[in-house]
């Protein structure tokens, strides 16, 4: 886990539910003598990401729909981390002014989480597109329960799905980042057979159905992960000016081959691989810019939270 990241260690549950009294109800003594939660209990899981958020950053109001992807959130803040890191490792000059950070996050979901703890980490601004409008209607309420949220998160419905950048990218707009949690399956079965051995190597019922929900668009696409990375890639070409860094997390190393092969056919200036690993679970952060290296200038990225007025 990233050394920014607030969600180290064991949770403290009691802390946790001091700040949301739901979160009481699900908490039990093990055999151990610890407490913890049924983490293959929907509720009890939905309502720990909920208590992490409110705990650790000053929001008033998260919710969910049933049929949304519930994120968990210490994977979450550590994309942010890392893509902080990558900024102030590797500075772009004029274009790109580092008093006002902006990001796309491709996909932002009902949960709205990477706008959230991008803007609560390091004060930067969010543009969140998705092609499911019933998603962007509960982020739509979660900032505006949220003060502040709304001067620094912009939703925008993406119409044709087969496009990313196109329809959200403004002809002059710039972005220091994009982001994106892709599609991990092939298919809705591929999903379910992943989900049941994971339930089944825990010795858990796999009726239950899925820990943290997710809609066919958060979950699975046609041709899977890879497929969906090499769609971001080809699409971001075009943009190529619009943004500093385009960046997606991979969860299968395997793909990584095909999709450093399609960068450089389309001859990104720069391709950087980032390790993310959390206990047993290892990702890692694929990011490309096709900004000329003369661009890139040797300054430190001020990467410090920005003060609020």
């Amino acid at each position: 886990m990233h050394s920014k990241n607030k969600h180290q260690g064991r949770y403290d549950l009691r802390a946790l539910s001091a700040k949301n009294l739901e979160l009481k109800e699900f908490i039990f003594q093990n055999q151990f003598g610890n407490e913890t939660i049924d983490f293959s209990n929907p509720e009890a899981v939905k309502c720990l990401n909920k208590s992490l958020l409110l705990h650790q950053y000053p929001l008033n109001f998260w919710d969910l729909p049933e049929d949304a992807l519930c994120p968990p959130i210490p994977g979450r803040a550590d994309y942010i981390h890392h893509l902080s890191d990558l900024l102030n490792e590797n500075k772009c000059s004029n274009q790109f002014p580092v008093d006002s950070v902006k990001v796309l996050d491709i996909g932002v979901g009902a949960n709205c989480i990477y706008p959230i703890i991008g803007h609560f980490e390091y004060g930067w601004s969010f543009v969140g597109a998705d092609t499911e409008k019933s998603s962007l209607e509960n982020a739509q309420t979660i900032i505006d329960k949220n003060a502040g949220l709304n001067k620094t998160i912009e939703l925008r419905f993406q119409e044709n799905k087969k496009r990313i950048f196109e329809g959200i990218v403004r002809e002059e707009e710039k972005f220091h980042l994009t982001m994106c949690n892709p599609p991990f399956h092939a298919s809705e079965e591929e999903a379910n057979e992943g989900t049941n051995r994971k339930l089944a190597n825990l010795g858990i019922d796999s009726s239950i159905g899925r820990n943290f929900a997710g809609k066919s668009n958060e979950l699975w696409y046609p041709g899977g992960e890879k497929r969906f990375v090499n769609e971001i890639i080809f699409q971001s070409k075009k943009f190529g000016e619009n943004c500093m860094w385009f960046t997606s997390l991979v969860s299968k190393s395997k793909n990584l081959k095909d999709l450093r092969k399609t960068l450089e056919k389309l001859e990104a200036k720069k391709i950087i691989e980032i390790p993310m690993g959390q206990g047993n679970k290892v990702s890692r952060i694929l990011a490309w810019t096709f900004q000329k290296n003369e661009q890139f200038i040797p300054q430190r990225f001020d990467a410090d939270r920005k003060e609020e007025d």
